[in-house]
């Protein structure tokens, strides 16, 4: 009988709760000059990149997350050509765009060159070798700045980045001032989507209203959705800032018409039927958005423990 490890990954959510798995190895632990990286692997979840303790994705699950960031608003828009992505470091990000056939471009802007340096190293089953795709272009940078001097223009903006932790990098891509850089740089019929922290009953409040509330009081047609993300132990929140399209009126067969004529490979997670009940978030979370009068701006930051 195999011995198991006596070895555990506790993740501490707040002061008052953590989450453990039975730890298979610790394949790479460093701090770049932004953050503490680690690559773990767990006997539930396989390799796993954890940013400043937080989990990020896990081979087990990551194509739920990342199905679920990329492909509704890509397949609720009409034309993409055009991508933009903020962060994204494992590169899956990147691999789910570029598996739609229609994309001519996608900018990949990273603060971090270390995250995916080592991503790229030990993360083969995240990207798929999405870095070596002609149509890709990486770039380390802050995206607020590299959007803030750049004349482009995209039909998809995908803002993949860690949670906003006070003393992490990320927080200022939360803010009201980063969506309208954004939205300046959509075409007229282009989306925005973002992860934006956990939707549970318990915690869509921590961060999840208030990012809801701040992209609302941008653009014109505002949509919450959320996914059971294993690894997390947590319904995940996404949100879609489009300019004309609602995503939520987009009809079953037209999604599974487009994955069927753009994309080479089968989706695992997500079709036509999904993204039909994609957007009924619960009544309890519509209701926390109603009553939200929290805008986050960089004068007024949001932070998550």
């Amino acid at each position: 009988m195999n011995k198991k490890s006596n070895r555990w990954y506790i993740e501490y959510i707040n002061e008052d709760l953590s989450y453990s798995s039975r730890l298979k190895n610790v394949i790479y632990t460093g701090q770049s000059k932004f953050q503490h990286i680690d690559i773990i692997e767990t006997i539930p979840f396989g390799k796993a990149l954890i940013l400043d303790g937080k989990t990020q994705s896990s081979e087990s699950d990551e194509h739920i997350y990342h199905e679920l960031l990329v492909q509704p608003a890509l397949h609720s828009l009409d034309k993409v050509q055009n991508i933009f992505i903020a962060g994204g470091g494992e590169g899956a990000t990147a691999r789910e765009a570029l598996s739609h056939n229609g994309v001519e471009s996608v900018t990949m802007v990273d603060l971090d060159e270390e995250v995916v340096r080592v991503c790229k190293q030990y993360l083969p089953n995240h990207h798929k070798g999405s870095f070596d795709d002609k149509r890709m272009t990486l770039i380390y940078d802050d995206a607020l700045n590299y959007l803030s001097t750049t004349n482009e223009i995209y039909d998809l903006v995908i803002i993949d980045i860690s949670d906003p932790l006070e003393a992490g990098p990320a927080y200022k891509l939360f803010t009201q001032e980063f969506y309208t850089i954004v939205f300046n740089h959509l075409e007229n019929n282009g989306m925005m989507v973002l992860q934006a922290g956990s939707c549970g009953p318990l915690d869509h409040k921590d961060v999840f209203t208030a990012i809801y509330k701040t992209v609302e009081s941008i653009y014109p047609i505002t949509r919450g959705y959320n996914g059971f993300i294993p690894s997390y132990n947590s319904d995940w929140g996404f949100i879609i800032g489009s300019k004309t399209i609602d995503p939520a009126l987009v009809q079953q067969e037209k999604v599974d018409n487009k994955i069927q004529k753009y994309l080479a490979d089968d989706l695992k997670y997500y079709d036509g039927k999904l993204h039909e009940g994609l957007f009924n978030l619960s009544k309890e979370v519509r209701t926390s958005i109603k009553n939200e009068d929290r805008i986050i701006t960089l004068d007024n930051p949001i932070f998550i423990v």
